[in-house]
């Protein structure tokens, strides 16, 4: 009897013409209850829509392991985007990430490692971008009233090695949000509701013309 995924279950249990995965990050330092993942957990609750199918994984801080998630998620199923949560300590608002890094990862994870050669990919472009133009989307959801932010720079640790080894593998069909780590915003409940109108406008951006054609 061979045992099924965690993905391969959400595969059989959704069959929603649109799966959408949502990944938000495990304990580390002194976030022993990760804010991106309560958020990642209230996003399910709450869903994005009658015809969008939500899938969440936590993914553990560790570079190796996180590839592990990963590869379960880019090799077994065709999700139609894959949106990272991740934190930002002492961030006020929300920050939609453009480009994810392939060098330089010199901070150790959970387990006191670093990715061997400091590197994501090894013979992997230098940088990537997501398909998705978050200068254009943080401009439209600034004029609905949300305080976004624009980042080229992921951070160099584990949301921007998670984010460009999901750029690389989706062929630019992912995004990263860095979310407060504390403060009032951090909070599921204003958190979550602020997170549905992004991800649905990032999905409504991914359904125009210039991506579909």
């Amino acid at each position: 009897m061979r045992w099924l995924s965690h993905v391969e279950k959400n595969r059989q249990c959704t069959p929603l013409l649109e799966q959408t995965f949502t990944s938000g990050f495990g304990p580390f330092r002194q976030y022993v209850v990760n804010p991106s993942w309560e958020a990642a957990k209230g996003l399910k609750m709450e869903g994005l829509g009658s015809n969008i199918g939500i899938h969440i994984n936590e993914i553990p801080v560790s570079y190796a392991k996180c590839q592990q998630v990963l590869n379960d998620i880019w090799q077994t199923m065709t999700p139609k985007m894959v949106i990272h949560l991740g934190i930002a300590p002492g961030a006020k608002g929300i920050t939609l990430e453009q480009t994810g890094k392939n060098y330089c990862y010199k901070d150790k994870d959970v387990s006191g490692l670093c990715p061997a050669g400091h590197c994501c990919v090894e013979g992997g472009p230098e940088q990537l971008n997501s398909i998705i133009d978050m200068r254009s989307l943080g401009k439209h959801l600034k004029s609905m009233g949300l305080d976004v932010i624009y980042s080229r720079d992921a951070g160099r640790f584990l949301c921007d090695f998670v984010y460009y080894y999901s750029l690389y593998h989706g062929k630019g069909k992912a995004a990263l949000i860095h979310v407060p780590a504390s403060g009032s915003l951090a909070s599921p409940e204003r958190l979550v509701p602020q997170l549905q109108t992004i991800i649905q406008n990032l999905l409504q951006q991914l359904d125009s013309p210039a991506h579909t054609t």
